[in-house]
């Protein structure tokens, strides 16, 4: 108990200093002291390397997302109703709340993974490899079935819009509740209800009848239209 303890300390600690000063911003040394361990190896020990360090956070973060996703869907699915788009984007950003576990909201996960995607792409991309984000998907099925009315083109359109939306809200909330101002705007309820609201008038806005290229065609389909439509993905679209 007392070595997972203090690898769940190491693991806060190195949240929040990644999340106020990025990853190259902070030393192992740093994390070790923050985490109120004496022996300097002690990282090394549990985790062998800050990279790995930074991939078990990642995961982490993404197994707890989809968790409370699945479990949200779940819930509706007893319920015997028919799923409601407000339904599948209340499991695409409630479960985005203090998803480190912070049950405080005092949470730093969110500008963690903004940080990392915005300057380690690539060690953010490869961390979540084989990571199993099934409520993601089930999220992204719902919303091209309650919307066929909308051209595909346009829906990823909106999917990446939703994207860097949804990541610059959700960092812009965590950090008024760790400090930054605008806690008070953030801290009701109707406050969230109200930026669902706006999510939900977003992808079932109607279409623009000249939503259309240059030389008078629809939009093609991004690379990226099937990337997963995750918090941390959205400031470089996915």
């Amino acid at each position: 108990m007392k070595g997972d303890e203090t690898r769940e300390r190491i693991k806060l600690a190195a949240r929040r200093l990644f999340a106020e000063r990025g990853v190259d911003g902070v030393s192992i040394r740093e994390i070790v002291a923050a985490a109120r361990q004496r022996n300097v190896g002690s990282l090394h020990y549990y985790f062998r390397t800050k990279e790995a360090l930074v991939r078990e956070l990642v995961i982490d973060g993404t197994k707890a997302i989809d968790d409370r996703r699945n479990v949200m869907l779940d819930g509706v699915a007893r319920s015997g109703r028919p799923v409601t788009l407000r339904d599948v984007i209340e499991a695409l950003v409630w479960p985005s709340v203090s998803p480190g576990g912070e049950e405080s909201g005092e949470d730093t996960y969110m500008r963690f993974i903004v940080s990392l995607l915005i300057n380690h792409r690539a060690l953010y991309v490869s961390a979540l490899e084989g990571c199993r984000r099934s409520g993601y998907e089930r999220c992204l099925a719902h919303i091209r079935d309650l919307l066929p009315h909308v051209p595909e083109a346009i829906l990823d359109q909106r999917l990446v819009f939703l994207r860097i939306y949804l990541g610059a809200a959700m960092t812009a909330r965590e950090s008024a509740f760790n400090g930054g101002g605008g806690r008070v705007f953030w801290m009701p309820r109707s406050t969230m209800e109200h930026f669902i609201d706006t999510i939900e008038a977003m992808l079932d806005a109607p279409v623009y009848a000249r939503a259309e290229t240059v030389d008078g065609r629809m939009p093609g389909r991004p690379a990226f239209a099937d990337a997963p439509l995750h918090p941390s993905t959205m400031l470089a679209g996915g």
